[in-house]
């Protein structure tokens, strides 16, 4: 039995894509930032299609370098051949998009880790734990890297994985043309084709496009270059031929493409075909390495290309296995697939969870984002409201504590009072909840940092949670119903503009007389106006039949939730206590977000000059670490009770 499904070698690199679409890349003013290179992008597309992937390749000792190791991870691939190279910067690569037939680029690549790889950096175990290895064009390029792709080539036959290529031929990698001409996809050399040759018999399957085949066959015939291919090995062929989708062959081959192995294409608009074919890889590789025919494999390429050319960028554009099978079942809406509600509610809530390291399974949240109440602590104290901020340090400090590295641990915080804390709580593992709203504000209205284009959340760190909480109930009136819901879908939109998830928080109770259906129907309103947020912050609630009603709420509505916290409103711990052991019987609830009943007595005492700052730490430390313990408790007894009652179940 092999571990892995799939290892890629080679290209690795940061892609800087403009922002804008239809200029020209002298032009772009900002540029969103995501892994590329063809082997990196085929690891993590085959990883979100399910199948079990790694990578071989080198990346810089630096940011750009730790950047690709990371995404690698949260995409959950395997980075054990991801060699970190002390001499050599991570490669680059600027792209834009001009309009549908110019796509420009620059790439960053001279003495550039990952065509620094060695023989060395192969390791025979390794190679031999994957069904497949699957090598491109550029590590042919040179000698050195060469010699590293053959090596793996031959552990992997002899240890009997099969073999694929991607061609992948950018003529200006292989020294052609100038750094000016990376969109160039075509130039003839006699020595490239020359080397391609003397590879071939080497692999399974060997995959391009018409040009790429033109290299490899040493025509611009496409026939007789895919014939001239097959005199040097008997691979199955797979020819790209964009709109027409792509056509395979397994033997001699024929006189017309036409009369090759395809599947369906899909009529979608072009946006962007950079990177489209290694979306098409990762389909193609998916239906290859699980044994399906070639009709079902190609047509898992054709629609993985096709969610690729209808996305800005690589990598992020391509499909989870959930999505493809969506798509496959309901077809095509809107050609523009990016601008399908229903296809993108999807894809997002899919891959999010790409976008944060940690188990996030168990919440259990410190929120000490209040502004008023600690505003009116320091008021009754004669304190300066900028004491506050190094409460909320303090905060910081008592969670990191009880967090102690582990997942599943994070804070509530806002930037107001406390944006040192979050400072400083970047990158510690926490999961880090950024409020928005203007306290107790009715109808809502946001903080002034956000502004009113919602422009602000571009500054936002990507790790950061849009926490919004909003006073809306039922028998609210129509005027105030479309003023709330209106931010809210506007704040929404701009949290996906920004790829920043959403924790939507609503307390009714504080508006008027509630019932086991309140929170449930302002749930499903939320849905039906289109606000899909990935986390829910729920008061708890009075009833069994309350908290099932939200949870189908919310289930029926959204399958892929991350899931629900609950708020404490201040409650002694006792009545915590009760509540949590009613709410953990529903899994949807993943954990507790709670703050006064930590924070509000060492802040009164901190404020007062009657606490330390240690004393002030350890008082929230002991408090929140009983919560936690509380919680735990309470979700292992309510797992305790489901089991008991499966089986009773299951004897009668």
């Amino acid at each position: 039995m092999k571990k892995l499904d799939v290892i890629t070698i080679g290209r690795s690199s940061v892609d800087l894509y403009g922002a804008q679409a239809g200029g020209r890349l002298e032009d772009m003013a900002s540029f969103n930032k995501y892994i590329g290179g063809s082997p990196t992008n085929m690891a993590c597309g085959t990883a979100r299609l399910g199948l079990k992937s790694a990578l071989i390749t080198r990346v810089g000792d630096e940011h750009m370098g730790r950047f690709i190791r990371e995404e690698l991870e949260r995409h959950g691939v395997d980075t054990q051949g991801v060699i970190t190279d002390k001499e050599r910067l991570t490669a680059l690569v600027l792209l834009g998009i001009r309009d549908q037939e110019q796509f420009p680029l620059i790439f960053y690549r001279e003495n550039c880790a990952d065509m620094a790889l060695v023989e060395d950096d192969i390791d025979p175990a390794f190679i031999a734990s994957a069904k497949a290895v699957v090598a491109t064009g550029t590590h042919l390029s040179h000698p050195q890297t060469e010699a590293a792709v053959l090596k793996a080539l031959r552990l992997a036959r002899e240890s009997g994985s099969r073999t694929a290529l991607d061609i992948d031929y950018r003529p200006n990698l292989w020294g052609l043309s100038g750094h000016g001409d990376g969109e160039n996809r075509f130039i003839a050399s006699d020595k490239v084709t020359e080397k391609l040759q003397s590879t071939l018999q080497l692999f399974d399957l060997i995959v391009g496009t018409e040009e790429e085949f033109h290299i490899a066959g040493g025509t611009t015939d496409t026939v007789e270059a895919l014939r001239n291919v097959r005199k040097v090995s008997g691979a199955t062929l797979v020819c790209k031929r964009g709109p027409m989708g792509a056509t395979a062959f397994e033997g001699v081959i024929p006189d017309s493409l036409d009369d090759g192995i395809s599947g369906p294409g899909f009529p979608i608009e072009v946006f962007n075909v950079l990177g489209a074919g290694d979306g098409f890889m990762s389909g193609l590789l998916k239906g290859w390495i699980t044994g399906e025919d070639w009709v079902t494999a190609l047509t898992y390429a054709n629609a993985c290309g096709a969610f690729a050319v209808s996305r800005h960028g690589c990598t992020p554009a391509y499909p989870s296995w959930e999505e493809l099978q969506f798509f496959l079942k309901r077809g095509v809406k809107d050609k523009a697939l990016r601008k399908d509600p229903e296809l993108e509610q999807i894809h997002w809530s899919t891959n999010r969870h790409r976008l944060h390291g940690g188990d996030w399974s168990t919440m259990r949240v410190f929120a000490f984002d209040h502004r008023i109440q600690l505003e009116q602590m320091a008021d009754a104290a004669n304190a300066g409201h900028e004491r506050i901020g190094s409460f909320k340090k303090l905060c910081l400090d008592a969670a990191l504590a009880v967090a102690d590295g582990q997942s599943g641990y994070g804070i509530l915080c806002d930037s107001r009072h406390g944006r040192e804390a979050l400072y400083r709580a970047a990158g510690t593992g926490l999961w880090i909840g950024h409020p928005v709203e203007w306290p107790a504000s009715r109808p809502l209205t946001l903080e002034p940092e956000i502004g009113p284009d919602f422009g602000g959340l571009a500054e936002w760190p990507a790790e950061h949670v849009v926490k919004v909480l909003c006073f809306y109930h039922p028998h609210d009136t129509d005027a105030m119903k479309a003023e709330q819901e209106d931010v809210l879908k506007r704040l929404f939109a701009a949290c996906r503009r920004n790829r920043l998830e959403m924790l939507l928080e609503v307390i009714p109770s504080k508006v008027g007389p509630v019932d086991a259906d309140t929170t449930a129907d302002i749930i499903r309103r939320f849905y039906d106006i289109g606000i899909y947020p990935d986390w829910w912050k729920l008061e708890p609630m009075t009833s069994a039949e309350a908290w099932a009603k939200a949870c189908a709420a919310i289930s029926d509505n959204d399958p892929y939730t991350r899931g629900i916290v609950v708020l404490g409103l201040d409650a002694p711990e006792d009545e915590l206590a009760t509540s949590f052991a009613e709410a953990a019987r529903f899994p949807l609830v993943k954990g507790f977000a709670v703050g006064r009943t930590i924070f509000a007595e060492a802040a009164r005492k901190w404020l007062a000059g009657e606490l330390t700052d240690e004393a002030a730490i350890a008082d929230m430390v002991s408090r929140f670490d009983r919560l936690c313990r509380i919680w735990d408790t309470a979700r292992a007894e309510a797992g305790l009770e489901a089991n008991e009652n499966e089986l009773r179940g299951i004897s009668a």
